[in-house]
């Protein structure tokens, strides 16, 4: 497994509508790298995010979508998603107020 920093686990923040709708109950979704587990994940988010408390973390693999230009196919990058949950007391993120 390579050497992975916690300023190297969360990629992007993922903005949907049902993300969005999901942010009242104080769960946030954002794309990981693919090597980094639930442990990793956690310290990152409480690291990157002064006042925020994990409660959970929840993991999906998604696999690259198949392309097509002209007869050639190709496959696009697998990439890992999570769903963090912050704990009641914890502070919201603030990358995501005013959206």
């Amino acid at each position: 497994m390579a050497n992975v920093q916690y300023y190297d686990v969360i990629l992007k923040p993922v903005i949907t509508e049902k993300s969005m709708a999901a942010m009242g109950e104080k769960k946030y979704t954002f794309l990981v790298h693919p090597e980094a587990n639930k442990t990793m994940i956690k310290e990152a988010v409480e690291k990157m995010f002064e006042g925020a408390k994990v409660k959970t973390v929840n993991t999906m693999n998604l696999d690259g979508k198949t392309k097509r230009r002209g007869m050639t196919f190709g496959k696009t990058a697998k990439t890992k998603k999570a769903v963090v949950t912050l704990t009641e007391d914890s502070k919201d993120i603030e990358i995501f107020e005013g959206l």
